[in-house]
């Protein structure tokens, strides 16, 4: 373990615990509140009983107190509830190798990716398992902290050694899991650029005032979009990871896609209301990003833009990407009003 990464994670506690004094404690309170609602539920001796609210709730960040993004794969893990329960059953059974029920689990159903399942295995063994998800992977590997994996190994292989890993760190900066969890966060907050803040646009009567509405209406229904004919979106060990993906001093991608039928990267730039030239820079930073540090040889990238309606700037600016590979998309919103019943 690198002892300079060490010390600059040491380094944040200690600065942000002089921020917040009481931060171990709230930390430690919303653990309690989380493991003791969600963890006997998801016990093996109670997963017979396990309800699809139950887990429904646990996929939301106002109820695990840790995890925004996990709610996205609400839909596939609850269009076979028996069959994620008997997942769920495979993964949390300590009699099998870690490796082996790892893997088993996350190849059984759509959704349940390293994300839910090490989130999952977290508030059921609280000493034993740490998370691994986008976040702590990028945390983890900007501090010299991610194992080396040998060729070939599998997810199971690759979290046994992360989790080894998270527990040694936990161990030496003297917290528990959940905390270092929360402290990954914290890691690429401080390393991550200022970025837009969302307005609502004015005059928009029925629509969305901020871009994450948007954004996750198109998570949402991408498959029926004309985009998700030809792309879809970026996912990794089983996880959605290309919404509002951080793509390091670029910023926040709103949406990264992958080609289904060949090779290629699709960058899509959401913005709400009238677009202007802005839209241009921000997605050709995000391109070129992509085309740096994803992209295999060969492999193009395109750009999208969604928004409301254009402004002349952005007119202007497009004309001059002519053979770039960058396309517009105009979203419409339409409010449908249905008698209602009253009996």
């Amino acid at each position: 373990m690198g002892k300079p990464g060490v010390s600059k994670l040491r380094d944040l506690l200690e600065r942000k615990l002089r921020q917040e004094p009481g931060l171990l404690k709230r930390w430690a309170e919303e653990e309690k509140e989380v493991v003791g609602r969600f963890g006997a539920a998801f016990a093996p001796a109670n997963l017979a009983s396990l309800e699809p609210s139950t887990l429904e709730a646990f996929l939301y960040y106002e109820n695990n107190r840790h995890w925004k993004g996990i709610y996205r794969h609400k839909k596939k893990l609850l269009a076979d509830f028996e069959a994620t329960r008997r997942a769920i059953g495979v993964l949390v059974d300590e009699n099998l190798p870690l490796p082996e029920r790892f893997d088993q689990a996350l190849g059984a159903v759509p959704g349940l990716g390293k994300a839910v399942a090490t989130a999952i295995l977290l508030v059921v063994y609280p000493d034993r398992y740490g998370v691994w998800n986008q976040t702590s992977e990028e945390a983890m590997q900007r501090l010299g902290f991610l194992p080396a994996f040998p060729r070939g190994a599998t997810a199971g292989q690759r979290y046994r050694a992360i989790n080894e890993q998270l527990n040694t760190l936990a161990q030496t900066l003297g917290i528990d899991l959940w905390a270092l969890d929360a402290l990954w966060y914290e890691v690429l907050s401080e390393q991550e650029p200022e970025l837009d803040e969302a307005q609502p646009s004015e005059g928009l009567r029925v629509g969305f005032h901020y871009e994450n509405a948007l954004r996750d209406f198109l998570v949402e229904t991408w498959d029926s979009t004309q985009l998700g004919r030809d792309w879809e979106l970026y996912t990794k060990e089983g996880d959605l990871v290309g919404v509002e993906y951080r793509a390091g001093k670029a910023g926040r991608i709103d949406l990264l896609a992958r080609h289904r039928s060949g090779k290629g990267w699709l960058v899509v730039e959401l913005k709400l209301g009238r677009s202007s030239d802005r839209a241009v820079g921000q997605l050709l930073r995000y391109m070129g990003w992509v085309e740096s540090h994803l992209a295999e040889p060969g492999e193009e990238v395109a750009g999208a833009i969604v928004a409301e309606s254009l402004d002349d700037r952005l007119r202007y600016a497009l004309r001059a990407l002519r053979g770039r590979n960058v396309q517009v998309f105009q979203y419409r919103v339409q409010l449908d009003l249905q008698p209602a019943a009253l009996d």
